[in-house]
């Protein structure tokens, strides 16, 4: 019943707009490329996870929390390393071409794990730029993991933003603000 409620008031408020607005039904919708969309997403993903990443210090990279029920959780290395893997994983499946991804194991220093980092971000965006209104959403894989391409790229940052906020934690819980909250 309230979920009824819910879409009638909805649909209400849109109809609404729409007989207020009556200009903007005469203009038709501007088309945007699926690449510009999809590379300010990742571009504002990582404008906050590389700045980020480079506050914690180095001697800090092996942190893992350890009061309360954190039993087998990622270091903040291994959390930036599992994030430069997924996005060679996200953006390697949309691109014909395979990524050259680095063994993280061998990410040994703060240098070394920032800088496959940032490739990984560059080898996304050298991705997304393939993306076209005519691929963007072509099936992509095959069985229980067919999607598009646009619906991975999307995926890849979505999945970022997850550890970003785990990360974030890692951060304050070693008493740093992180570079977005210092604004």
């Amino acid at each position: 019943m309230k979920r009824n409620l819910r879409f009638i008031a909805g649909m209400a408020i849109a109809a609404i707009c729409l007989l207020a607005a009556p200009s903007l039904r005469a203009q038709s919708p501007q088309k945007v490329e699926p690449a510009k969309v999809l590379d300010k997403m990742l571009t504002s993903y990582e404008h906050e996870l590389v700045p980020l990443v480079e506050a914690m210090p180095a001697d800090k990279y092996n942190f893992a929390p350890t009061n309360g029920e954190f039993k087998g959780v990622r270091t903040f290395a291994a959390q930036v390393k599992h994030v430069t893997q997924a996005n060679y994983f996200y953006f390697g499946n949309i691109s014909s071409t395979k990524p050259d991804v680095p063994k993280m194991d061998d990410l040994k220093t703060k240098d070394q794990i920032i800088q496959a980092l940032k490739d990984s971000f560059a080898y996304g965006h050298q991705v997304i730029a393939t993306i076209t209104p005519d691929n963007a959403f072509e099936a992509i894989g095959a069985g229980d993991h067919v999607r598009t391409r646009a619906g991975t790229a999307a995926g890849a940052v979505a999945h970022g933003f997850d550890h970003y906020g785990q990360l974030v934690e890692y951060l304050r819980m070693n008493g740093i603000i992180p570079p977005a909250s210092r604004h």
